[in-house]
């Protein structure tokens, strides 16, 4: 029997997010119904409201979130309901050309819930990224809803469902920041401090944050940054360099995403150094660089796409790292807030005053 649930809509492009009662179908074949007990606010939400992603409104947005099975389809081996899960955003098919290459990280046919969500009048719902979880309900692929430990506490852990693994991946399997690396982080929000913290506990000796907010780079330091350098009124390429022997960093992390910070990384890699790019770009940007730097420079230049993450493999590495105390997700969350609350907590990020906002169900 379908559910009539509450969940946050973007109706049109640019329009202030909704608040509206959604239908959510029984989970099909393959699919599993999760109740959402907790859900992070993501730049990438913002994206789809502001139809930077595509224009497939109206957006069921909400893609960063923790919650509990509530009943599984047919051909759910996997799962049962009860079970706490993260949900994840790519969902390895494991039969694609990249699958079989033993890349599923690449998987080019990522699994989604095959049944929409709609409007009440039947319109149907294009979840973010494949997941809509800023509501009580949600449908996905059972792919896609990765079991983890029920002693993490559902703010802390839906994190890592996008921003966390992110920054955490972009740095330890992307970058592979191994013992004695020297790593500069460019932008020091959500994804940039887990970033941090991914080199700081792959044994990174130096990781230097880089922004132009003095509160985020405190927070970098909370995170594992050994050195923090404000940008505004400084050139980040020679700090770097000069925290760095005057060589440039082994691994340099660009989680803003704009042609600027890209240069920026780009220059204060040590010769044959890591780029890494995690920030998601604006679709109309571009990017100019000298031909002879891009050849002489050496190295490798890569683009992080989720944190190159396995999902089923690294939730539950980071959970347990959480669980630990050596992961310290609830840092990442500034303030717990409720469904209404979502486009006053967009502002917020816009402004620079939160890590993350989570959204309580």
């Amino acid at each position: 029997m379908p559910h009539e649930v509450r969940a946050v809509v973007a109706v049109k492009k640019g329009a202030p997010t909704e608040v509206q009662t959604i239908v959510v179908p029984d989970p099909g074949p393959g699919e599993v119904l999760v109740s959402v007990q907790a859900c992070g606010v993501c730049h990438t939400d913002l994206h789809y409201r502001e139809g930077a992603i595509n224009d497939g409104f109206p957006f069921l947005l909400g893609h960063e979130a923790a919650g509990t099975v509530e009943a599984v389809g047919d051909g759910v081996a996997c799962l049962s309901p009860g079970d706490y899960v993260v949900i994840a955003w790519r969902a390895p098919c494991g039969d694609c050309r990249s699958c079989r290459r033993g890349r599923p990280w690449y998987c080019f046919d990522s699994l989604n819930a095959a049944q929409p969500m709609t409007l009440l009048d039947g319109t149907p719902l294009s979840p973010a990224l494949g997941i809509g979880a800023f509501a009580e309900k949600t449908l996905v692929a059972a792919g896609q809803a990765v079991k983890i430990d029920p002693a993490a506490r559902p703010e802390a852990a839906g994190l890592i469902g996008c921003g966390v693994m992110a920054g955490y991946g972009a740095a330890v399997n992307t970058g592979g920041v191994g013992r004695g690396d020297t790593v500069a982080v460019i932008g020091c929000g959500g994804v940039g401090n887990a970033a941090v913290a991914g080199a700081s506990l792959a044994g990174a000796r130096r990781v230097i944050a880089v922004d132009i907010d003095d509160r985020k780079l405190d927070a970098a330091t909370r995170f594992g940054a050994t050195h923090t350098v404000n940008s505004r009124g400084t050139d980040p390429v020679e700090a770097v360099r000069e925290l760095t022997g005057g060589f440039g960093v082994d691994v340099a992390i660009d989680a803003v995403g704009r042609p600027e910070t890209y240069q920026q990384a780009f220059f204060m890699r040590d010769h044959a150094g890591l780029l890494v790019q995690v920030g998601v770009p604006d679709p109309d940007m571009r990017l100019e660089l000298p031909l002879i730097d891009l050849f002489s420079r050496g190295g490798a230049l890569k683009s992080s796409w989720y944190g190159d993450c396995l999902p089923s493999r690294d939730f539950p590495i980071l959970i347990d790292q959480y669980l630990s105390g050596r992961l310290d997700l609830g840092a990442f969350v500034t303030e717990k807030i409720a469904l209404e609350e979502v486009e006053s907590a967009f502002a917020k990020m816009r402004r620079g005053e939160v890590l993350r906002s989570v959204v309580m169900l």
